[in-house]
């Protein structure tokens, strides 16, 4: 593609591991559906607590691929 045009969708991973598990995670699904992901960018980190510690964490992403001929 000489000229290409890319799609950006935003999408929210979860893990109770880490936030680089959230966001692989959201990735490998992402992949499953879409084709041609070019790249992400973290908008927004959350997390929730249980008894004073973090329990889950909650990452939001925006997702950009190229869009098909």
């Amino acid at each position: 593609m000489k000229n290409p045009v890319y799609k950006l969708i935003e999408l929210t991973g979860t893990s109770p591991t880490s936030i680089e598990d959230a966001v692989s995670n959201v990735l490998k699904r992402a992949h499953k559906t879409i084709k041609n992901l070019s790249w992400f960018q973290v908008v927004e980190t959350r997390g929730s607590l249980s008894k004073g510690q973090v329990h889950h964490w909650q990452v939001t992403i925006k997702v950009g691929f190229a869009v098909a001929d």
